[in-house]
């Protein structure tokens, strides 16, 4: 039975299209982050990178070095799309996207982890068996067919995927609209739509369709009798999502994965017409059936596990951070900070209140303000800096927040040196005061 599901041959119209549309995002994401100047906002200009703790080696390139690396990888976004070189231009640009997303927090958004995941993914996928120079230059690789598994990746992932993000909003805040109002009061200013967005429909469309479409979009583009429907409902979501929150190509490439969802008969009879229809269903067991088992069977247990971190931490992650990020938690809450940092000499003891913006840009000084392992590396980075003074210091930090429009409530204990202590990414900071949520 497993045999079956996952090595019976099916016909590979949809991967080959998907491979196509997704090497088309992966260029115009590279190049659109030049054109639009978010690599000298986030990348360029910054003094210095909030990377990923353990990840600090990683660092931006030294002058313009940044401007050549993404159009390094958009020329393998572009390689992907063509089908040229398939394999070491998909690693490439993967371990190029994973770095630069390591490499910085302050422009954190899921589908920069999406993306990650996915062209990981894409690595291991017979992506250029069709339609690609590499079967132009060797015709030997050409194939009409793929084992199911090809598909029920993408399935899988975004069922995991969505499943959490609806789960996610299933909180207070969220289910009263205090969120999706606070959301769409954000964007009365903007041309044309700006009105439409302050109607009093609005927030019950984000909030409870949000809810209702990412907990039933899978499911229902599974069973044939709703499956235009649901796709038709797919269009509006992403399209709306592209245009009120601008969210980059995320919205395109999950329409892209609705080739997965219809018949490989009708992708091939609208995008590849000339190319042959596989209908013989054959099981081929691969001789890398056991590692490709363990391989899938461990990425997907971890899948499923890093969203559920949170809960096995102390407090809630809405307001400690702990275990939100690779969790699917995406535009879940408000959050604002007042801070400052106060560096006390240990010589002397003279004191200095920091002025961030000598430091940090303005996207950095707000997650500088909220977000404890942020407030954790600058007090570390700033202990750095001054250590190259010749100079021994202590780092104090006065930090109140404000979560989804409440009162400010103090985040971080006064007292305690933050320069001078650890950090456990799977454990509770103590030097975090307890929740004050309601």
């Amino acid at each position: 039975m497993l045999n079956k599901f996952l090595f019976k041959h099916i016909d590979n119209s949809s991967l080959i299209v998907f491979r196509i549309i997704f090497g088309l995002l992966c260029f115009l994401e590279s190049v659109g982050a030049i054109f639009t100047g978010w690599i000298r906002r986030t990348l360029v200009d910054p003094e210095f990178t909030f990377s990923f703790i353990g990840f600090e080696w990683l660092q931006p390139l030294p002058g313009n070095g940044m401007y050549f690396y993404y159009a390094v990888m958009g020329v393998f976004g572009l390689f992907i799309m063509l089908g040229y070189r398939y394999r070491i231009s998909m690693i490439s640009f993967t371990l190029m996207w994973a770095s630069v997303y390591l490499m910085q927090k302050a422009s954190y958004n899921n589908h920069y982890y999406l993306l990650t995941l996915l062209s990981g993914l894409m690595i291991f996928l017979p992506a250029n068996k069709y339609a690609s120079l590499d079967v132009k230059r060797n015709p030997s690789l050409k194939q009409i067919s793929m084992p199911q598994w090809c598909k029920w990746v993408f399935v899988i992932q975004l069922l995991i995927l969505y499943s959490y993000a609806s789960i996610a909003k299933m909180y207070p805040d969220w289910l009263d609209l205090t969120v999706p109002k606070t959301l769409m009061s954000s964007k009365r200013n903007y041309p044309l739509i700006g009105g439409l967005l302050q109607t009093n429909f609005m927030p019950y469309l984000v909030g409870y369709g949000g809810i209702l479409f990412d907990g039933l979009i899978i499911p229902l583009l599974l069973i044939k009798k709703t499956r235009k429907i649901a796709f038709f409902a797919s269009i509006f979501f992403h399209l709306f999502n592209s245009i009120v929150f601008q969210v980059g190509v995320f919205p395109y490439l999950s329409l892209a994965f609705c080739l997965f969802f219809f018949s490989s008969e009708t992708i091939k009879n609208i995008f590849l017409k000339k190319k042959p229809f596989y209908t013989s269903n054959a099981i081929k067991i691969p001789s890398y059936k056991s590692a490709l088992l363990i391989i899938g069977g461990v990425y997907f247990i971890i899948q499923l596990a890093l969203p559920l971190r949170h809960h096995f931490i102390e407090d809630n992650v809405l307001w400690t951070e702990e275990g939100h990020r690779l969790s699917w938690r995406m535009m879940l809450r408000s959050k604002h900070g007042i801070i400052s940092y106060k560096i006390v000499n240990k010589k002397d003891q003279s004191t200095k209140i920091v002025k961030l913006s000598d430091y940090l840009s303005k996207k950095q000084q707000r997650i500088a303000s909220t977000k404890p392992d942020v407030i954790w590396q600058f007090a570390k980075y700033l202990k750095k800096v001054y250590a190259a003074k010749g100079e021994d210091i202590s780092v104090y930090v006065d930090c109140k927040i404000s979560v989804n429009g409440s009162a400010y409530k103090r985040f971080i204990m006064p007292y305690k040196d933050i320069s001078a202590l650890d950090w456990n990414t799977f454990k509770h900071s103590d030097w975090l005061l307890p929740s004050q949520l309601e």
